[in-house]
């Protein structure tokens, strides 16, 4: 367990001492949960990274929020996400308990249908449309507390100070 909270304690000091305004680190950070839920285990930062860079936004926050899915959480996100929306749109043919126990490969996805492969994606999207709002406000507020309670001063203002 606190193996746990120390790695929550790196993960807030990194989002409070990135140098970009709230707003830039909260984007970076929302931006990786989005695209951790909407993308592929496995394509993650090839699409995060560079959407960080072109979004100017934390590439920090953007490489860590995808890690939202890792290979312990897909076990249990991958079969959700398709199960529920395979019974909202679908009909109900994914069986919840042959998808927890699934080999997570693209063939096995493949091989349960397009409706499997529909409800990954637009399972994916949901949870990302959901999880990316809540995510911004959140580490925003974090960022803003912190630097009010210590005095933070970013890049422009230490810059503005030197000359």
């Amino acid at each position: 367990m606190a193996g746990i909270v120390e790695c929550f304690r790196s993960i807030r000091e990194k989002m409070v001492k990135d140098p970009l305004p709230p707003e830039a680190v909260a984007g970076g950070w929302a931006l990786g949960v989005f695209v951790g839920f909407a993308i592929p285990f496995g394509f993650q930062l090839v699409v995060s990274v560079p959407l960080a860079l072109m979004m100017r936004v934390s590439k920090v926050g953007a490489t860590i929020g995808t890690f939202v899915t890792n290979p312990m959480t897909i076990l249990v996100i991958y079969p959700v996400q398709m199960w529920a929306v395979d019974a909202l749109l679908f009909g109900g043919s994914l069986s919840l308990s042959n998808l927890v126990g699934m080999d997570w490969s693209w063939e096995a996805v493949r091989k349960l249908g397009v409706d499997a492969m529909l409800s990954f994606f637009i399972g994916g999207i949901a949870l990302a449309l959901l999880t990316s709002p809540i995510t911004y406000f959140f580490v925003r507020s974090v960022v803003v507390e912190h630097r009010r309670r210590v005095g933070f001063r970013g890049r422009q203002k230490q810059k503005a100070e030197e000359v």
